[in-house]
C-alpha cells in the first residue's frame, strides 16, 4: 500500500505529480515507462477502446511498479467508477462534469465502496450518518482512493465553486480540448479568454486545497506554464503522440539525408 500512500500524501502535501497517458496495452510497454520518472499513468477508457481485462491487466502492472493508475472512465457513472476501482485503479476520472450530483455519486464509489444503493444514497444526501465502526472500515477500505474529475464545460465552469464544495473531492483535471470547444475557441490555447478560464480553474480549486492539472499533448511549455500557475497534476502528453512525434522527426531527418520527398500527416492521434 505505500506506493499508494505516497500519491495520496503528495497530492495532498501540495507537491507536484508528474504521469502522462498510456494507451498501448502491450505487456513489455510498462517496462519503457517505469524509469520515465512519472508517479502516475492515466488510462483513458474514455475515448480509448479498451475492455475490462486489458485494463485490469494494466492496472495491475503499473501499480505494481509504483506507477499509480489513474482511469478516465467512459461517463460520469458510479459504477463504472467502481469497475475501475475493481480493476485497480487507484484515481477514478469523469469526463464532462457539470453538476454536484455527478460528484457526490462519484464521491461514493471512490470513497464509500463497497457501500451501494438505499443506504449509500442516504449517507450521501445526509440522511444517514455512518456508525463509527462503518466510518473506520470504508475509510481504510479506501484510503488509496482519489477521485478526480474532468471540467471541460461553460456550463462546469458556471457551477464550479459549488462542484468544488463537494466533500470528497480530490482533484480538477481541465480537458482543453473540449474546453476550448466549449468556449467558442476551438484549439485556441493561447487565447486570453481561454488562459483566463484555466487560471480561474486552478486558483479556484487550490484554494480549496483540491489538486488541479490540465492534459496537453504536446509543449512541454504549457505545463511549465500552468504550474507556474498552480496546478500541481502534471499530465503530459501520451505513448501514441510522443512515438509519432519521434518517429516523424527522426524520418523527416533520414529522408532529408536522402533527398527523398517529404510527406507527412499532420494529424498524429486522437485528442484525448
Amino acid at each position: 500500500m505505500e506506493k499508494f500512500e505516497s500519491l495520496n500524501k503528495k497530492l495532498h502535501g501540495n507537491k507536484t505529480i508528474y504521469g502522462t497517458c498510456i494507451v498501448s496495452p502491450s505487456a513489455i510497454w510498462p517496462k519503457a515507462v517505469k524509469g520515465a520518472g512519472l508517479d502516475f499513468v492515466f488510462i483513458d477508457t474514455e475515448h480509448i477502446p479498451l475492455n475490462r481485462a486489458q485494463l485490469t491487466t494494466m492496472c495491475q502492472t503499473y501499480a505494481a511498479l509504483n506507477l499509480s493508475p489513474i482511469v478516465r472512465i467512459p461517463s460520469p457513472d458510479p459504477y463504472l467508477a467502481c469497475m475501475a476501482k475493481d480493476a485497480g485503479a487507484i484515481g477514478v476520472l469523469a469526463p464532462y462534469i457539470e453538476n454536484t450530483e455527478e460528484v457526490k455519486q462519484l464521491v461514493g464509489a471512490t470513497k464509500l465502496r463497497p457501500l451501494k444503493g438505499f443506504r449509500l444514497q442516504n449517507v450521501l444526501s445526509g440522511k444517514e450518518v455512518l456508525t463509527p465502526e462503518l466510518e473506520a472500515y470504508l475509510s481504510a477500505y479506501n484510503q488509496d482512493g482519489l477521485c478526480l474529475i474532468n471540467i471541460e464545460s461553460s456550463a462546469a465552469l458556471n457551477n464550479i465553486d459549488n462542484l468544488l464544495a463537494v466533500k470528497g473531492l480530490d482533484a480538477v483535471i481541465i480537458g482543453p480540448h473540449d474546453l476550448s470547444i466549449n468556449l467558442g475557441l476551438p484549439e485556441q490555447y493561447d487565447h486570453p479568454v481561454f488562459e483566463a478560464t484555466v487560471q480561474n480553474i486552478i486558483k479556484k480549486a487550490r484554494n480549496k486545497q483540491i489538486a488541479a492539472g490540465i492534459h496537453f499533448p504536446k509543449h512541454p511549455d504549457q505545463q511549465i506554464k500552468w504550474v507556474k500557475e498552480g496546478a500541481n497534476i502534471v499530465l503530459h502528453s501520451s505513448d501514441l503522440f510522443l512515438f509519432a512525434e519521434k518517429l516523424k522527426a527522426d524520418l523527416k531527418q533520414i529522408k532529408q539525408a536522402s533527398g527523398d520527398t517529404l510527406n507527412f500527416m499532420e494529424d498524429s492521434g486522437p485528442n484525448i
